[in-house]
């Protein structure tokens, strides 16, 4: 099984397993991934840490000088009250509107930026998705 089935898979399992009073955020959470899903090359690994967080990191596959481009964490530390972490390294994005928290070197000690979602939030799932977009395309890629 490939990298690429293995990290979908596992977040497709997550997802049919997510029972929550909220389901916003799992609505969030899925769409993000929908949308890392459609780029091109796009591989992605999920970390799975019960009580603690459910990380996925997309990648490139030919990206060359780190193993993700962005993260999106789901914060489990109340099951029942679940929310989103969504963090790019500063070079690959623009935070035009100042929405994100900046994070100095704290992102796999790379300068970042976090963006909390505790709840649907149209505009600020809008303003992800263009961070994830920009993200994607700022990725250094081999050949």
């Amino acid at each position: 099984m490939t990298e690429v089935s293995k990290g979908y898979r596992e977040v497709e399992e997550f997802l049919n397993g997510w029972q929550e009073e909220i389901p916003a955020v799992k609505g969030c959470f899925a769409r993000l991934v929908a949308g890392i899903r459609a780029l091109e090359g796009v591989t992605c690994t999920f970390m799975a840490r019960p009580g603690i967080s459910y990380s996925l990191r997309p990648k490139h596959h030919r990206q060359q000088d780190r193993s993700f481009f962005m993260v999106i964490d789901i914060i489990d530390d109340d099951p029942e009250a679940r929310w989103l972490s969504v963090c790019f390294y500063a070079d690959l994005v623009n935070d035009p509107d100042g929405r994100g928290e900046v994070i100095p070197g704290g992102l796999a000690g790379g300068d970042g930026y976090c963006f909390d979602l505790f709840a649907d939030d149209e505009d600020l799932m809008s303003y992800l998705e263009k961070r994830c977009i920009e993200a994607y395309g700022s990725v250094k890629v081999g050949r």
